[in-house]
């Protein structure tokens, strides 16, 4: 495979690929390619085929802060044009293409006020939190971490030699509770409700307002996890959620408060473009019409690879599943879920 870059993309050559278990391999990549990224992110890949652009999200496996080889996670997805690409064709040497790095499950910036991290993976959950974990356990001493880890069989386990090793590097701050399907015991098979208050309970070691909560899993995983710790009286702006598997029916908001025509001012790369967005199209459908192309995956407001600044006027969403309270009230939209209301905008990427 060889890429065709522009200036929208970057260019990115495969170094390594290993098979990390049955469908599951990391695709590590080498130097030179000019992408900054943070721990918890996602590059996403782009790849033509017929004419048509196709995007795909895979998160970042590597850590940036230990220098090392930028790599990503990549699943066997059943029918999945891009996944079976990369599993079946790429090789050594292969060049793809990259939009870059983007997401939100990532550290925050005043992580010095926290004590304890919790993760809560399933399956190919555990790529973006193999990064986190690693990246706090090497460069942040004062952070203790559990990381609840669940999986069909331990065959089926991604990284799991590597946790083990962590976990014995660092066993007075790193805890590692690994669930498995097929166990006999079958109160730890599968992660419920009493088993989340319990696991808080046992490994609690720090008040509730300096303890960070991350999950990434199907959609029900995520789900239970996040509503047994709110039950438990954790704070929904302490609990970050990757929505790895994307859902593809999804529940909206009927219609916007304001159905009218607004101008949308969007800046990006230096230029900046005037755009016409009439209802129902969203501010990225939009802007696409024009043939003007922005960072986007889902298009469907779960990933945030298409997340913008609104520099003037308001933006209302007819789905939001990645944005936080804090994270929209400081002005983040999703465009891909973005409409204009209440006038004109202008908004930044």
């Amino acid at each position: 495979m060889t890429a065709t870059p522009n200036e929208l993309y970057k260019t990115l050559r495969v170094k390594e690929i290993r098979e990390e278990v049955k469908d599951f391999k990391t695709i590590v990549f080498e130097e030179g390619h000019g992408i900054s990224y943070k721990a918890g992110q996602y590059l996403t890949l782009v790849h033509f085929e017929g004419g048509e652009e196709l995007r795909r999200s895979y998160s970042i496996t590597s850590a940036p802060a230990l220098s090392e080889l930028l790599s990503i996670g990549v699943k066997r997805v059943e029918n999945g044009a891009f996944s079976r690409i990369l599993i079946d064709r790429a090789k050594p040497g292969d060049e793809l293409l990259t939009t870059g790095a983007g997401g939100f499950f990532v550290l925050p910036d005043d992580v010095h006020r926290y004590q304890q991290i919790f993760f809560f993976a399933a399956g190919s959950g555990i790529t973006p939190a193999y990064s986190l974990l690693k990246t706090i356990l090497y460069t942040q001493p004062h952070l203790s971490v559990v990381l609840v880890y669940s999986n069909a069989s331990v065959e089926k386990t991604i990284f799991l030699k590597s946790l083990q090793i962590l976990s014995g590097e660092f066993a007075e701050r790193f805890h590692l509770e690994l669930l498995f399907s097929n166990a006999v015991d079958l109160s730890k098979a599968r992660l419920h409700r009493s088993l989340i208050l319990s696991l808080l309970e046992r490994y609690t070691a720090t008040e509730k307002d300096k303890t960070l909560f991350y999950t990434c899993g199907p959609e029900n995983y995520m789900r239970l996890c996040v509503y047994t710790l709110e039950e438990a009286g954790m704070k929904p702006a302490h609990i970050k959620r990757e929505n790895f598997y994307l859902t593809t029916t999804t529940k909206r908001d009927a219609a916007p408060p304001d159905k009218n025509d607004h101008t949308v001012v969007i800046k990006t790369r230096n230029k900046l473009y005037t755009v016409l967005v009439r209802y129902p199209d969203s501010i990225l459908k939009a802007a696409k019409g024009e043939g003007i192309v922005l960072p986007y995956s889902c298009e469907s407001g779960q990933c945030g690879n298409c997340a913008a600044r609104c520099l003037r006027g308001n933006v209302w969403h007819s789905y939001n599943e990645v944005l936080t309270e804090e994270e929209l009230r400081k002005g983040l939209v999703l465009t891909c879920v973005g409409h204009p209301v209440g006038g004109d905008i202008e908004i930044e990427i």
